[in-house]
């Protein structure tokens, strides 16, 4: 049985519908309420899980997609995410003793929590806690150099994932050394262990070896652009304004309608210093954008039906997530399908992620001309070194100019003969 909200309606106690295109998820419907569970099998120790996602139809398909993904990932990684969690609460078994799992919750505590954005700091704490099961235990002064090469060596399958946990150990022991909680001659091995041996080759996709930074061709955006509508109002709203704006996507989908102002050039969006990337640096203000084109008709339509609040609302207070939208692009993707999966609309071009958008609007603006600083100040980067300091102009001016001629070139190419011969005109 495939999803679907009237086949979610029928099940009775007892039943469930099985997502093959998503392993171990799956909806169960007990006498008062349908569940979103994840079953898997440990790596750990072999035993089966589950874990507990969400209930429908408060969590809706998308979302429960959202929150499958990255427990997968952790358990395609070698963790198991239930143990892990069973472990982190569990009581230290040597009162007394500062333990490797009492320095990480310190650390996490006392620097990533006021540090970080919420759901930052909540990624370091269920990677820490989660992949540190075989050392938690023991005392942190004590630690070997071959038990935190262990570790590592564990986790070496996943280069990229084992290179962040590496990073953060470190930096957690050097907390602990300067918070006195170790003493001060405690070697902090995750600095000298596996040190430039954990890089990845890059991910294989339906056995082709892609990279993560991608630019799409003009033919792509060509035939990409019209495709678009095949997504919900909201997903092609988000990924036409990564193009028109080129801003990050946790900026889009925070957007709300207060930020928003009329002014003699036309309209505004000023993105507060506190939701852009720059938010820790002393220097940096907040992120003008100059609204022009498809841009333009998208946010006024959003703002005239959700006023001055988020205008990508998830309808619980806040907006949608970042991952949504790379979770909703994957799924359209035809490598992320099982044979007998939903059929679903699979889109022309493939091998891309929304952030890649981003990077193509941003090299389409240095094709047309658009100089370096103005180009950097449209995307919000902050000018490097000397430069950053003395050079405080805002580009206001050029920023409206060439985000124009990006919305013009954009324009042009859905007039590309291409689309004829694709047959999506």
């Amino acid at each position: 049985m495939t999803f679907s909200s009237r086949a979610a309606k029928a099940l009775q106690p007892g039943e469930h519908i099985i997502l093959p295109e998503f392993p171990g998820l799956r909806l169960e419907a007990s006498a008062s309420r349908k569940s979103w569970i994840y079953r898997f099998k440990s790596p750990v120790d072999g035993r089966m899980r589950q874990k507990k996602l969400g209930e429908w139809p408060a969590m809706a398909y998308g979302a429960a997609i959202a929150a499958w993904e990255p427990i997968r990932a952790r358990r395609d990684a070698g963790e198991d995410p239930v143990l892990a969690k069973k472990q982190a609460a569990a009581p230290s078994p040597h009162p007394g003793v500062y333990t490797v799992k009492d320095l990480c919750l310190d650390f996490i505590a006392g620097y990533i929590e006021r540090h970080r954005q919420p759901l930052g700091a909540d990624q370091v704490r269920r990677r820490l806690l989660g992949k540190i099961g075989p050392i938690a235990d023991l005392p942190a002064a004590a630690l070997t150099r071959k038990q935190a090469f262990d570790l590592l060596q564990g986790q070496a399958h996943a280069p990229r994932n084992a290179a962040d946990l590496r990073s953060e150990l470190a930096a957690a022991w050097d907390y602990a050394l300067d918070a006195d909680r170790i003493p001060d001659d405690t070697p902090n091995w995750w600095r000298q262990v596996m040190s430039g041996k954990l890089k990845s080759k890059g991910r294989q996709v339906a056995g082709q070896l892609v990279t993560t930074k991608r630019v799409l061709s003009e033919s792509e955006l060509s035939i990409l652009l019209p495709w678009l509508s095949n997504f919900s109002e909201a997903i092609s709203d988000v990924l036409t304004l990564y193009l028109w704006t080129a801003l990050r996507g946790g900026e889009i989908v925070s957007m709300e309608g207060k930020e928003l102002s009329e002014e003699p050039d036309g309209l505004w969006w000023t993105i507060p210093k506190s939701k852009t990337k720059n938010r820790s640096r002393k220097n940096a203000i907040d992120h003008r954008v100059p609204v022009v084109g498809r841009a333009e008709q998208i946010i006024r339509k959003r703002a005239a039906i959700y006023g001055n609040g988020y205008l990508f609302p998830d309808g619980k207070k806040s907006h949608i997530l970042q991952r949504i939208i790379q979770q909703t692009v994957w799924t359209h993707q035809p490598y992320a399908k099982a044979p007998d999966a939903p059929v679903e609309p699979i889109l022309p071009v493939v091998h891309w992620a929304p952030h890649d958008l981003r990077r193509t609007a941003r090299t389409l603006l240095a094709a047309l001309g658009c100089p370096r600083e103005a180009g950097e100040a449209i995307i919000g980067h902050m000018l490097p070194g000397v430069e950053g300091l003395y050079n405080r102009h805002k580009y206001d001016a050029e920023k409206r100019v060439w985000l124009t001629r990006l919305s013009e070139h954009l324009e042009g190419l859905l007039q590309n003969p291409i689309l004829a011969a694709a047959g999506l005109k």
